[in-house]
């Protein structure tokens, strides 16, 4: 089994990129984040073609999940107030989570917040919306299935993740708070599966349009693949393609793959 993250930054503009990368890498479920589009316009007849099949939660010019499958996912879900019930409605005004199970494996795709900037309102949304997604995540782990946990986290868990660590603690996606929730979450029983294959830094998947980012290797490890202990026993490989961010007009973010 092959399962794919990738923040896409608008699904409709990079489709020709995840038609082709598809194409070229048919995973079994690839989880696509930032699809900026509503349900009812999402590209399905092109996914179609090519054989996927995509569970879908989005809304008009931001956020947005999607799972694109080659068969059809069970126990599909949207949104945090699936599991957690009424009290966290309002966390799922943006459309940033997205579940279903393929055999025994339940697949989360998130879109975690940026956070814009520390002390922020916007950051401390980005805060509360961890503490959610811990017990959200909780909750999944009473299931009897394994669990894979993935997308585009907007934290940087370690120095070695960050091209540049110097300084970056007092800046978003690098500060003590969020990498404390993050690990947080981990402790429930999840692990990085990319780091049982690769413990040196230098390997990025996310690098800013701005100075030359990509070509300076100057990027950021943000998008992650958690799992539980089966998972990362049975792991094979994990991989970040950095193929799709030298086509012409990429997204800023590149795939990560795990075999299993």
């Amino acid at each position: 089994m092959k399962i794919a993250t990738w923040n896409v930054n608008s699904v409709r503009t990079r489709l020709p990129h995840v038609v082709h990368w598809l194409t070229d890498n048919p995973v079994d479920i690839l989880c696509l984040q930032e699809t900026k589009v509503v349900d009812d316009k999402f590209p399905l007849e092109a996914l179609a073609a090519i054989g996927y099949q995509a569970a879908i939660y989005g809304q008009p010019s931001y956020n947005g999940v999607a799972l694109l499958s080659k068969v059809p996912l069970s126990d599909v879900s949207r949104g945090f107030a699936a599991i957690l019930g009424d009290a966290v409605t309002e966390m799922d005004a943006q459309k940033r989570v997205i579940t279903g199970i393929l055999n025994d494996v339940r697949v989360v795709n998130l879109y975690v917040p940026n956070g814009s900037s520390v002390g922020s309102d916007k950051y401390a949304y980005k805060l509360q919306w961890l503490s959610v997604l811990h017990d959200y995540l909780k909750a999944l782990l009473q299931e009897p299935n394994h669990l894979l946990v993935c997308g585009d986290f907007n934290i940087a868990l370690e120095d070695i993740d960050i091209h540049d660590p110097k300084g970056r603690e007092k800046e978003v996606m690098a500060t003590d708070a969020e990498r404390f929730a993050l690990k947080a979450i981990l402790e429930l029983g999840l692990a990085d599966v990319f780091r049982k294959f690769t413990a040196e830094g230098g390997h990025f998947s996310w690098w800013d349009y701005r100075a030359a980012s990509f070509r300076r290797n100057a990027g950021w490890r943000i998008d992650h693949i958690y799992v539980t202990a089966g998972l990362y026993e049975q792991a094979i490989a994990c991989t970040i393609d950095k193929a799709p961010r030298h086509l012409e007009q990429p997204s800023d973010h590149t795939p990560v793959i795990v075999e299993i």
